[in-house]
């Protein structure tokens, strides 16, 4: 059992390893602390994307790349911005999708999705199924951080959503760690979501 999930390692540097091990740590603390509405949320998701960079420039895997270093670029707005407050209140706290938001999700993933298409058809990289699916997850996972980033509830769902895909298709890419960092990911995102709600019920509920 244990060959048949990491017997794709055996080609592996011990530093590549120790990278991607380090990286799924960070990546973990970074959901949960999403899910406790907890500012760590950031710092701590800038050392695994960062990390995550690096492996996906080398495992040339270009769509991920992309991914992480999006999510770096915005794990800085995010920081910046729910640490905006107006006097002692936050400026920023945990809210509902607006239609004017709705619009700039579809629009960031319809830029996304033909971006990725545009580069994977430049490079030739269309060689496999995964590159396909790439191309959906990269806009998934986009919309999702920059609605996190903006504090929006609905972020988990696009998480949920991409979470539940990068379980066999990073398994199937031979990265049997970061295919189990998902699967934890899903569940911990199915919790942030409740968690979020309940917050945010809570809320509404002190303004009337």
């Amino acid at each position: 059992m244990i060959e048949y999930f990491f017997s794709q390692y055996a080609t592996y540097s011990s530093l590549d390893i120790t990278l991607e091990i380090v990286a799924v740590i960070f990546g973990l603390l970074s959901v949960w602390y999403a899910k406790k509405d907890n500012i760590l949320v950031f710092p701590t998701g800038l050392v695994s994307t960062s990390i995550y960079v690096y492996l996906l420039w080398k495992w040339v895997l270009w769509g991920d790349m992309m991914i992480n270093g999006y999510y770096f670029i915005m794990s800085i707005y995010g920081w910046y911005h729910w640490t905006r407050k107006k006097g002692d209140v936050v400026e920023f706290p945990i809210s509902v999708i607006s239609r004017t938001e709705k619009r700039m999700s579809l629009i960031i993933f319809i830029f996304t999705v033909t971006f990725v298409v545009l580069v994977y058809h430049y490079f030739d990289k269309f060689t496999t199924w995964y590159a396909y699916v790439d191309t959906f997850l990269t806009g998934i996972f986009l919309v999702g951080m920059w609605l996190m980033a903006k504090r929006k509830i609905e972020n988990w769902l696009y998480w949920i959503i991409g979470d539940i895909i990068s379980i066999p298709l990073y398994f199937s890419k031979g990265f049997t760690f970061t295919s189990f960092q998902y699967l934890i990911f899903t569940i911990v995102a199915i919790y942030g979501y409740l968690e979020w709600k309940k917050s945010l019920n809570n809320s509404q509920i002190k303004e009337i």
